[in-house]
């Protein structure tokens, strides 16, 4: 599967487009709009149709296939300042965030050129839900929970997983759905979410997304529906077939990817073609401290933590040599091509200093991601560069949890001795970030 990411104003379009033949009973009033400039806003709320622009409070944030941007402080709504936020406070905003040069969390960095302006919805955060779907393997696999927003990856032992064969027929997957409503969603919203779930899984599958996520989907009064936030991937090979359905549809590049390295390339494209997330950023080549971290989140807590503990103990951040993740249940050949191209770009360079160098493999506790048949992937690559870690006195450090973490441990360990590879293994007893201290203090 070929997957590409579609922005988020495309995304919610989409849902505009087909509402009332997948979500009849709900209510989901489209107002957003797509700029590249504060004057174009200006412009667009001349236009007929778009005089809420004037009306009513705004929210506008980049749209440019990246996420966390609550977290990279790129949202403007009415908690940042006193008062709403009105087209002119929207405009101005916007030209000041694409007159420079913007770095994230995450390391990427490049200019913004795409906003997306909407209404700001007043509402609660016990109105706020998660949905997604995604594939998995052979099966779709649709995930609900009664906790949105930020946050959702720090509570995801929350998330209700339904793991829906692709053979099996539309009664069995609605009876399937309604049966595994999270039972932390208040009961008076338990049907009408449950209709929803079902609605948006049909939603899901029938216009090819790869991937769909809204977080969070607010449910107001009167079965009305706000998608706050949405990410999407379609399946481009199914693009012949959908060409009506999905419309004039763009598949921008990801901010930050204009000037990649081969490596960032490469991992970008094996990224697009699955159904796993894999992720990489170089942030210095020449760095003595590489990462292999499964999960999104779990990639801003080890970068976070290791700049704090290598200035601590007398190194800098330009130690951390990379940033990234593999996740969402990658193949052992996925895993161990991301594997192989870390390993090549860590033993490139000696570090300047004569230091050991540091490969941290951690994430916290999985939720469907097999670890032993990823760290069979890591192991693979493992034989093919074990000679060129010996010779830059590589030093590995691995804390995981998750399904057959044992096994995978057990594997990575007996691997790494009969190598000859210097290595520490660590289960879910042992805090996510240990690693890092044990790591950088010896």
């Amino acid at each position: 599967m070929a997957q590409k990411a579609i922005r988020e104003y495309d995304g919610k379009a989409l849902f505009a487009k087909h509402w009332e033949n997948y979500f009849s009973g709900f209510h989901y009033g489209f107002k957003s709009v797509l700029v590249t400039s504060g004057e174009e806003l200006l412009k667009k709320a001349e236009e007929h149709g778009f005089e809420w622009l004037k009306q009513e409070p705004l929210v506008a944030k980049p749209d440019m296939l990246f996420g966390k941007r609550g977290k990279n402080n790129l949202v403007l709504f009415k908690v940042n300042k006193p008062g709403d936020v009105t087209l002119e406070d929207a405009a101005k905003w916007i030209d000041e965030k694409r007159s420079h040069p913007v770095t994230l969390l995450s390391g990427q960095s490049g200019m913004l050129t795409h906003f997306i302006v909407e209404p700001f919805t007043p509402h609660t955060q016990e109105q706020e839900y998660y949905i997604s779907a995604t594939c998995v393997g052979d099966d779709d696999v649709l995930y609900m929970s009664a906790e949105g927003g930020m946050e959702v990856e720090e509570n995801w032992d929350k998330v209700v997983e339904v793991r829906i064969p692709i053979d099996m027929d539309d009664a069995d997957i609605e009876k399937e759905i309604k049966a595994n409503v999270p039972s932390d969603i208040p009961d008076e919203n338990k049907t009408s979410f449950a209709s929803f779930a079902v609605a948006f899984f049909k939603f899901y599958r029938d216009l090819n997304f790869a991937y769909l996520e809204i977080n969070p989907i607010v449910m107001l009064d009167n079965n009305e529906m706000a998608i706050l936030d949405l990410v999407a991937r379609l399946d481009d090979t199914a693009g012949f077939l959908m060409k009506d359905a999905w419309g004039e549809i763009e598949f921008p590049t990801p901010f930050g990817m204009e000037d990649q390295s081969p490596e960032e390339k490469a991992i970008a494209e094996a990224d697009a073609k699955s159904g796993a997330s894999l992720k990489l950023t170089v942030l210095n080549p020449k760095g003595r401290i590489w990462t292999m971290v499964a999960g999104g989140g779990a990639s801003v807590v080890y970068a976070d933590t290791i700049a704090d503990f290598a200035e601590a103990t007398g190194g800098s951040i330009a130690d951390l040599a990379n940033y990234g993740e593999y996740s969402g249940g990658p193949t052992t050949s996925e895993t161990r091509f991301y594997a192989e191209t870390v390993l090549d770009l860590m033993t490139r360079y000696k570090d300047d200093k004569g230091r050991d160098k540091i490969l941290i493999i951690g994430g916290a506790i999985a939720n469907f991601t097999d670890v032993a048949k990823t760290f069979t992937g890591i192991i693979q690559a493992f034989e093919k560069y074990a000679d060129k870690m010996k010779e830059h006195n590589t030093r590995i450090y691995v804390r995981r949890g998750g399904p057959n973490y044992e096994k995978g441990l057990k594997d990575i360990k007996e691997a790494a001795d009969r190598l000859g590879l210097n290595i520490e293994v660590y289960g879910p007893e042992t805090h996510i970030t240990d690693i890092v201290r044990m790591a950088l203090e010896k």
